[in-house]
């Protein structure tokens, strides 16, 4: 299953690319730089850099990592990879996030002897992709699949997968400020973890399938050359009752240090409505991270 969410968007793109004709590429040269793209920064590349062929690549790593000694010991890495690609009508997104914390735990061993060692307290990667084609660049609507799939080892969840397609629009733009939405049916599919005891009964992880909703917007303010804001939403809601819904909120700033390189403050806001009575509904993440383009 995981394969097939990778590979979705990937075989989409791929199918599609060779209808664009040599017409068409001509025809909105123009216009495809302002194509409604719901994870698109407002910043345009220089014209003048655009390869001849009309397919615009562009990469980017971030790292943070934060590492304690003394009284306690901890290590938190975050690092995650950005690959866009555009060409004509279409706009595809493949993002990779790892966040890994170590904190330190103490072991009586006897007595008068303790054992000290980093243990993995929170540990979360995930994948999502989008493929936009704009459907009329006049007006900015666009068609989208998306695909994500999430494995949090501290969430309660194994992993937690969806998938969408549907119809968006960017609503607002000008020079500094866009605003964009869209929505659409999809599918999602929940996998639970076994706790020690579940596993000792003989019990294994059950696998939740539902229909959903999914909505998404962003929005993007660029405050100077140098900083841009972003606040995005996600929903994914369950159509079936008692199934687990998703809402998340994503806020950011990043500035700009030098060419290739920036630094970004992230806060994120995860919220399940439904876990196992010893987790948490609602789960934040702050995050400060270099951001470095290739």
């Amino acid at each position: 299953m995981f394969n097939r969410f990778i590979l979705l968007p990937i075989f989409v793109l791929y199918c599609a690319l060779p209808t664009l004709s040599h017409a068409q590429e001509q025809s909105t040269e123009s216009s495809s730089a302002d194509a409604s793209d719901i994870l698109f920064s407002l910043e345009k590349a220089d014209e003048s850099q655009q390869p001849s062929s009309g397919t615009l690549f562009t990469a980017s790593a971030q790292f943070g990592f934060l590492y304690l000694t003394g009284n306690t010991r901890s290590a938190d890495i975050k690092t995650g990879l950005d690959l866009r690609f555009e060409r004509g009508l279409w706009r595809s997104f493949f993002i990779f996030d790892l966040l890994v914390k170590k904190t330190e735990t103490e072991t009586q061993i006897s007595d008068d002897e303790l054992h000290k060692e980093l243990e993995t307290t929170d540990q979360k990667w995930s994948i999502s992709s989008q493929t936009n084609y704009t459907l009329d660049a006049a007006n900015q609507n666009y068609i989208y699949g998306s695909v994500f799939y999430e494995e949090n080892r501290f969430s309660g969840f194994d992993s937690q997968a969806s998938m969408s397609t549907g119809w968006g629009r960017r609503w607002f733009e000008n020079k500094t400020t866009s605003f964009d939405a869209d929505i659409g049916p999809g599918f999602k599919r929940d996998v639970t973890q076994v706790t020690t005891e579940e596993k000792t009964a003989g019990l294994t992880s059950k696998t939740q399938d539902t229909l959903i909703l999914q909505a998404q917007a962003n929005y993007i303010k660029k405050i100077n050359e140098h900083i841009e804001f972003k606040q995005s939403f996600t929903v994914k809601h369950a159509i079936e009752v008692g199934q687990n819904s998703i809402y998340k909120a994503e806020s950011s700033i990043t500035s700009k240090l030098i060419d290739s390189l920036q630094l970004k403050v992230n806060f994120v806001i995860d919220y399940n409505s439904k876990v196992d009575d010893d987790k948490e509904n609602l789960n934040t993440e702050t995050s400060v991270v270099l951001i470095y383009s290739f």
